[in-house]
C-alpha cells in the first residue's frame, strides 16, 4: 500500500514546474481554499449521512489539501509537512498535560480528570498562547473567514470564560422572546435596515441558546435543514404519485401533502 511519503511525492510531482500538471501549478494558497472548503463539507455530509465508505475517501481528498498547502509552503521557504506535524504534536502535547506525563508522548498521568476540568484547562493553556502571539484581547484570534453560526458560537464561548455570560438557559429564552418583540416593532415600522439588524440579534441570541443547552448550533441547524430537504423530497414524491407536481397545487393542498410526507418520514419524528 501507499504511504504518506509516496502521497508527499505525488504532490511534490504534480507541482513540478517542467513535467507537472498544468492546473496545481497554477493554483496558490488563496485559489485552493474554496476547494478545502468544499472538501470539508463533502466530509462532513458523508459522515451525516453515515455513508462510511466515503468518509474514508473524502478524508483522504481533505488531506490531499493539507498536503498541497504543504508543497506550496515549502516551495516558499516558509514551512514543510515535517514542520506542519511537528507543530501539530507540539500543540497537541502541550494542551493535554492530563494525558501526556511532562509533557512526554509516552508519558502516562495517573489521576483521572473529568471534561470541565479538562475544558478548563484547555482554555487557559490557549489563553497563554494567544498571549505569546499578542493576542491579548479575548476574542482575538476568532476567525473572520469563520461560517457566521460558528462564528457566534465561538465569539460567546469565548465572552463566556471571562463571566460575561447568562447564568443558565432561562434568560436566553427571554431574551429570545425579546428579540423577537423587537423584530415585530421593526417589521410594523418599515424600516429595513432595522429588519436585518433585529433579524441579525434573534439568529444570535438562538446561537447563545444553542451553546446553553450544549448543542453545536450549525450542525442543529444542519440537522433540521436535512429534515426539511428529506420532508420535501417525500412530498414531490406523493404528489408524483397522485399523478401531479408540487408547483401545481395550492396552499391547502401543500399543506396536507406536507403532513403526509412528515406522517411518513421513518427516520426523524
Amino acid at each position: 500500500m501507499y504511504g504518506i511519503d509516496d502521497l508527499l511525492r505525488v504532490m511534490e510531482r504534480l507541482r513540478d514546474p517542467e513535467h507537472g500538471c498544468p492546473w496545481d501549478l497554477e493554483q496558490d494558497f488563496r485559489s485552493i481554499v474554496p476547494s478545502t472548503l468544499e472538501e470539508c463539507y463533502e466530509l462532513a455530509n458523508a459522515i451525516e449521512q453515515e455513508d462510511f465508505h466515503h468518509v474514508g475517501e473524502e478524508l483522504g481528498d481533505v488531506l490531499f489539501q493539507v498536503v498541497f498547502y504543504a508543497q506550496l509552503g515549502r516551495e516558499q521557504g516558509l514551512f514543510s509537512f515535517d514542520a506542519i506535524v511537528n507543530t501539530l504534536v507540539e500543540k497537541l502535547v502541550r494542551r493535554h498535560p492530563h494525558v501526556f506525563a511532562g509533557g512526554a508522548i509516552e508519558g502516562v498521568v495517573d489521576a483521572a480528570a473529568d471534561v470541565e476540568q479538562v475544558n478548563a484547562t484547555w482554555e487557559a493553556i490557549k489563553k497563554q498562547e494567544r498571549s505569546g502571539r499578542a493576542q491579548h484581547g479575548v476574542l482575538d484570534d476568532v476567525p473572520v473567514a469563520l461560517p457566521a453560526l460558528p462564528r457566534a458560537q465561538k465569539l460567546q464561548k469565548r465572552a463566556a470564560g471571562v463571566g460575561f455570560d447568562w447564568p443558565d438557559s432561562a434568560p436566553v429564552l427571554e431574551k429570545i422572546a425579546e428579540e423577537l418583540d423587537e423584530l415585530r416593532q421593526a417589521m410594523d415600522s418599515g424600516d429595513s435596515a432595522s429588519v436585518r439588524e433585529e433579524m441579525g440579534d434573534l439568529l444570535f441570541s438562538c446561537v447563545n441558546l444553542c451553546r446553553h443547552l450544549r448543542l453545536d448550533a450549525e450542525t442543529t441547524l444542519r440537522d433540521s435543514a436535512g429534515k426539511f430537504e428529506r420532508r420535501f423530497r417525500l412530498m414531490e414524491a406523493l404528489a408524483e404519485a397522485q399523478g401531479t407536481n408540487v408547483d401545481s397545487l395550492d396552499e391547502a393542498a401543500l399543506d396536507a401533502l406536507w403532513e403526509r410526507a412528515k406522517r411518513s418520514d421513518t427516520r426523524q419524528k
